[in-house]
């Protein structure tokens, strides 16, 4: 329990950080914004509140993930990350439609703009900004095996790309005073935002509807408890799932009819013992089955049970 309550503080320092860092980035972005009058700015801007905001959600969301199992949650609260990740996509795309509305306002009354200097030393060095702080929280998420800080981290990652073409817009709009760009770069820009809003709510709702491991993850269980069989004769009917950092594993182990409980047992401890070693947060079930109960293939799904 005590290792448990330790990751989660470092996802929660992460995520503490991450807002901290959000709130000076969103600062700088703002009054660029203000220094230029640029509605493609100010989609850039607009975003920087979003991550504020989902920051602000990702850590209540991480420190209830850390909580441990209570009466009325047996499992844990590690699915608590999935909901931060839904809303943080939910709260992408309404910055989205904010910004085509100003965009389209603006493509009917286009303006030359003012102090672009000083609007694009503030955005790089908030893009900057930015990136180091995404590298990290990417870094760390998958580390820690934390939804959140991934999500987080990967929506910050699009934040400098969208940056990076708002400034590459409006340069070619400052050089070539087509200045109707500006709105045109905004509407690109929330049509990235709708993208990388639908990866994050498909993958939040992945872990909610308790998609199974990606096929090399099963294939390494798979490794791990036939390497560690022992006088077991084969384990099928495999099922996983993830909820946040745990791991969720379950299959039957067929023994040999005369085994003792205390042999069998022996084994799955064994089991156990090598999964946690390999995978880290696992929870194991396992259930055990005389010989009679063998199936013509190992690890057979669920499907084909008879």
């Amino acid at each position: 329990m005590n290792e448990e309550r330790r990751d989660h503080s470092v996802a929660r320092r992460a995520i503490r950080i991450s807002f901290i860092v959000g709130v000076f980035i969103l600062a700088a972005k703002y009054l660029a914004w203000l220094a230029t009058g640029s509605v493609a700015l100010y989609s850039d801007a607009l975003e920087s509140i979003v991550n504020v905001v989902a920051a602000g959600a990702a850590w209540y969301a991480i420190h209830l993930a850390g909580e441990p199992a209570d009466d009325n949650h047996h499992y844990g609260h590690d699915k608590a990350e999935y909901f931060s990740a839904v809303l943080e996509g939910g709260l992408v795309l309404v910055a989205a439609f904010a910004i085509v509305s100003a965009a389209f306002e603006r493509l009917r009354h286009a303006v030359a703009l003012d102090s672009l200097g000083l609007g694009f030393a503030l955005s790089v060095a908030a893009s900057v900004a930015n990136g180091v702080l995404a590298a990290w929280l990417v870094r760390t998420g998958r580390r820690e095996k934390s939804p959140a800080l991934q999500a987080d981290g990967m929506h910050l990652w699009t934040d400098v790309f969208t940056t990076a073409g708002v400034l590459i817009g409006l340069g070619l709009a400052w050089f070539t005073g087509l200045w109707i760009l500006d709105p045109i770069v905004a509407i690109l820009v929330a049509l990235n935002i709708v993208r990388v809003a639908w990866g994050l709510i498909r993958g939040a709702i992945r872990g909610l509807m308790d998609e199974a491991l990606p096929e090399d993850e099963i294939e390494a269980i798979h490794a791990t408890v036939t390497e560690h069989l022992g006088a077991a004769q084969q384990a099928h009917d495999l099922r996983t799932r993830r909820a946040g950092r745990r791991i969720f594993i379950q299959f039957h182990l067929v023994v040999p009819a005369r085994m003792t409980v205390r042999a069998s047992h022996a084994i799955c401890d064994e089991i156990e013992a090598a999964l946690a070693a390999r995978f880290g947060d696992v929870l194991v079930t396992i259930h055990v089955e005389p010989e009679q109960e063998a199936v013509h293939e190992a690890f057979a799904p669920p499907t084909t049970r008879r």
